[in-house]
C-alpha cells in the first residue's frame, strides 16, 4: 500500500512523550512519513487539513475475526467462557472462504473505522467441515489476507497451531478444521502461504490445551528459524491453569518456557491468571502481554495483572479478541480502569503509556517495527480523532492526550490513513458501507 506525495497539517499529533504538539505538519511519500515539523500555525497550501488531535496508527493485538458473528447475540446469557465457547463453535461451523472472506472484510473495515491500521488475526479455523483440507489447504487464511486488504489494513497472520482438543484429549466436533494432524504438516501448510506487501506471517501456539509440550517445542523452533512473531493464549480461565498442573505439573507459561517458547518475539494473550513466578518468567524472556479487556470483560474471565505485569517491565499491548467491542480507545483506557477496580487507587497508568501500548508496542509484537510513531522513516499511518463531539467537546486543549484516551471512543474517529492511503474520511470508510457489509455477512452466518 503506498500513496502519493502529500503532506497534512494536524491542529494537534502525539509524537511521543507525556503531551501532544499543536500545529504539526507530517510530509508523506511513497508511503513512509518522510518529515515531521512542529509549532506550525497555519496550514501550509496544499497541505489537508485534520482537526483535533492525530495518532499513530492502532494495532489490534489479538483478533478472531468471526467471533464478530456473536455480538449481540451472547452478552446476556448465562454461563461462562466455556458455555460461550460452543456457541462461537456453532458460528464457526457456518464458514466456508467466500463467506469467511465476506465477514472479514466487514470486520477489518470496522477497524479501520475505529483507528486500526494493523491487525493481528489469531487464524486457527484452517480446513473444511470434518477437518477436510479445501483444494488450497490455505483458502481460509489467504481469506482473511484478501479481506484486510480490501478493507486497507495490513494483517500479521498468526497462524496457529491446534492440535487437540484439550490436555490428552482428540479434536472433535468443529474442532477438527482447526487441526493438521502434526507439527510438521501445519508446518508444511504455512510454508506454502505466497508473499503479500500488507502481510507479515506469524505463528501461534493456540494454548497449552490443545499443543503437548514436544509440539510447542516444535513450532517455538519453526518460528525462531523462520524469524517471525510467536503468539499463545496463555491462562486465560483458572481451569486452564488447573488441567496444565494436573498434566504437566507446571503453569501454561511454565510449560511455554520449558519448550524454548519465550523469548522476546513471543507474546502471551490474556495472562489474565498468570502466577507471580510466571510473570518473572515472561520478564527473565524479555516477551510481550497482550490485553483484550472488552473480551476478558464479556467472557468473565477476570481482571488481568496489568499493573503487575508493568512494575515487572513485561511489555503490554492490546487486542479486541472476540470484538464485543471494536475500540482502541476503549481497551487502552481499560487496562487503567481495570486495575482501578483490582487496587482501589488510581493514576497507575497514564495516557501516553496507554497509547504506546496501542501504537507502537502492539506494531513490535506483530512484526511491524517501523510501524506506530510519527517520525521520519515511520508507516505513514495517522489516525486523527474530533475533539468536538458530545464526548470530548470542552477537553482541556492542554492536555487532549488524557481527554482522548479516557473520554474518546471509535466513534470519534475521523479520518485513518494507513501506508500513506486515505482509508476514512470525515467518519466514513471510503471503500466500504460497513454497517451494510457487516450486516449481510453477519446474517450468512446464522441463516
Amino acid at each position: 500500500m503506498t500513496g502519493t506525495t502529500a503532506s497534512y497539517w494536524c491542529e494537534q499529533a502525539w509524537l511521543g512523550g507525556p503531551a501532544a504538539r499543536a500545529g504539526v505538519v507530517i510530509g508523506v511519500a511513497d508511503g513512509r512519513i518522510v518529515s515531521v515539523e512542529s509549532d506550525v500555525a497555519t496550514p501550509p497550501a496544499g497541505a489537508r487539513r485534520r482537526p483535533g488531535l492525530t495518532l499513530p496508527g492502532f494495532a489490534n493485538g489479538h483478533s478472531h475475526a468471526f467471533h464478530r458473528a456473536l455480538r449481540g447475540r451472547t452478552h446476556a446469557q448465562a454461563g461462562s467462557f466455556w458455555t460461550w465457547r460452543d456457541q462461537m463453535y456453532r458460528a464457526a461451523a457456518t464458514l466456508d472462504p467466500d463467506r469467511y472472506h465476506r465477514l472479514a472484510r466487514a470486520v477489518f473495515a470496522e477497524m479501520a473505522l475505529a483507528g486500526f491500521t494493523c491487525v493481528g488475526e489469531f487464524h486457527y479455523l484452517h480446513h473444511g467441515p470434518g477437518g477436510v483440507a479445501y483444494a488450497d489447504p490455505n483458502a481460509m487464511g489467504d481469506a482473511l489476507v484478501a479481506a484486510a486488504a480490501e478493507a486497507g489494513i495490513r494483517i500479521t497472520l498468526l497462524d496457529a497451531c491446534y492440535l487437540h482438543g484439550g490436555i490428552g484429549a482428540e479434536l472433535t466436533g468443529v474442532q477438527r478444521r482447526c487441526g493438521d494432524g502434526s507439527v510438521e504438516a501445519w508446518a508444511q501448510r504455512v510454508a506454502q502461504r505466497r508473499a503479500e506487501p500488507h502481510l507479515r506471517l506469524g505463528a501461534a501456539v493456540h494454548s497449552v490445551r490443545a499443543c503437548e509440550p514436544d509440539e510447542i517445542r516444535a513450532v517455538a523452533a519453526w518460528a525462531r528459524a523462520a524469524d517471525v512473531p510467536l503468539h499463545a493464549h496463555v491462562s486465560e480461565q483458572p481451569a486452564e491453569n488447573d488441567m496444565c498442573l494436573a498434566a504437566y505439573g507446571r503453569t501454561p507459561t511454565g510449560v511455554l518456557a520449558e519448550a524454548g517458547a519465550l523469548g522476546p518475539a513471543f507474546t502471551a494473550v490474556h495472562a489474565t491468571h498468570v502466577t507471580e513466578a510466571d510473570i518473572a518468567l515472561l520478564t527473565a524472556s524479555s516477551a510481550t502481554c497482550c490485553l483484550c479487556p472488552t473480551t476478558e470483560r464479556d467472557l468473565a474471565d477476570g481482571i488481568g495483572p496489568a499493573g503487575r505485569l508493568a512494575a515487572a517491565s513485561v511489555p503490554l499491548t492490546l487486542g479486541s479478541d472476540s470484538h464485543a467491542v471494536i475500540d482502541g480507545l476503549e481497551e487502552a483506557r481499560a487496562v487503567e480502569l481495570d486495575e482501578r477496580l483490582a487496587s482501589r487507587e488510581r493514576g497507575r497508568f497514564g495516557a501516553a503509556t496507554l497509547l504506546d501500548a496501542l501504537t507502537a508496542a502492539g506494531h513490535r509484537s506483530l512484526g511491524w517495527t517501523d510501524a506506530g510513531h510519527l517520525a521520519p522513516g515511520g508507516r505513514a499511518d495517522l489516525v486523527t480523532v474530533s475533539v468536538q463531539s458530545v464526548r470530548l467537546a470542552g477537553s482541556d486543549a492542554t492536555d487532549l492526550l488524557a481527554a482522548v484516551v479516557f473520554a474518546g471512543t471509535a466513534a470519534d474517529v475521523t479520518h485513518v490513513t494507513v501506508d500513506g492511503v486515505d482509508v476514512v474520511d470525515a467518519g466514513q470508510h471510503l471503500r466500504i458501507d460497513v454497517p451494510d457489509a457487516l450486516a449481510q455477512s453477519i446474517a450468512a452466518v446464522h441463516a
